[in-house]
């Protein structure tokens, strides 16, 4: 649950083990027609830039003893990330990318091949169940991703609030979206980022149901929140990545695309897509253009 009146005024997420105890997918019951699903780290708030350069890139750097290649690892750490058609690729995935190509460019990394098994075949990426199969083998790599994941938690919960904020006009569009549909966080952030940065800028009273990592995929929980009772055409995904679009499409959604460096932009234009959306004029010329723009600004 959301704890609010901290010392700091900053409301915390707790939780009951691992379980989200509050605007939960398993608690979630659709409420209108049209559902919106709108991801976080740089489409709804402006943090992806901050997180992977002062914490993601960094703790990678120190976990892993790779000082002596900062410069150019770090420097492939926000391609991979950020700059790139990968971007906003789920954090045990971005890793596990970077490790490879560290693997084959510059020092041997113990256990990466029990890693990328892992993601390759691990349902739902967290670090509950990176400490489950950690448990289960004992393999080094498992053991050295958990504790470097451990520590971007940290030092993204030590980032000043302020570093955190939401995109210009995310918050108009947010409340004049969610007076006609329901409204869901999906987002492969940990839950307590999302619950906290949301929270101090009371972006979540107006959200019905928060998906973040811990929930699965963005593909999954999408396709769950559709079995919730809507049509495919009444479900819009707002991203900026190509995941989120792959996600949307998969589940026969339809998608917002927010383009990397015009978010500001973006969201000025969200109103004439929203009130597309509802009455059924979202598809055709008008979709397959933004489309390609989005798709164009990745390239």
């Amino acid at each position: 649950m959301i704890r609010y009146g901290a010392a700091d005024g900053i409301p915390r997420y707790e939780s009951e083990g691992t379980k989200v105890t509050q605007k939960s997918l398993s608690g979630f019951c659709k409420a209108r027609d049209w559902l919106v699903c709108i991801d976080s780290d740089g489409t709804a708030m402006d943090t992806m830039t901050v997180k992977h350069q002062k914490i993601l890139g960094p703790c990678l750097i120190e976990e892993w003893n790779l000082e002596q290649w900062r410069e150019e690892i770090l420097a492939r750490w926000d391609e991979i990330n950020m700059y790139t058609s990968t971007r906003g690729i789920h954090r045990f995935q971005g890793l596990r990318r970077a490790l490879k190509e560290i693997h084959e460019k510059y020092v041997p990394i113990e256990g990466i091949y029990c890693f990328d098994h892992w993601c390759e075949t691990e349902s739902t990426l967290s670090n509950a169940t990176l400490k489950a199969a950690f448990e289960r083998s004992g393999n080094v790599c498992l053991k050295k991703a958990l504790h470097w994941a451990s520590m971007v938690n940290e030092g993204v919960e030590s980032l000043k609030i302020e570093e955190k904020q939401p995109f210009e006009g995310f918050r108009e569009s947010l409340e004049r979206a969610a007076g006609q549909a329901d409204i869901a966080v999906v987002s492969s952030a940990n839950p307590e980022a999302v619950f906290t940065e949301w929270g101090y800028y009371r972006l979540l009273d107006h959200v019905d149901v928060v998906c973040a990592q811990d929930s699965g995929s963005k593909e999954y929980c999408i396709g769950q929140l559709k079995n919730k009772g809507y049509e495919s055409t009444h479900i819009l995904v707002c991203g900026d990545a190509l995941g989120d679009l792959d996600a949307a499409e998969k589940n026969q959604a339809l998608f917002y695309p927010i383009c990397q460096g015009r978010e500001k932009e973006s969201w000025g234009e969200f109103e004439e897509g929203f009130q597309r959306f509802l009455a059924g004029t979202y598809e055709g010329g008008y979709y397959e253009e933004k489309k390609e723009r989005f798709k164009k600004n990745l390239s």
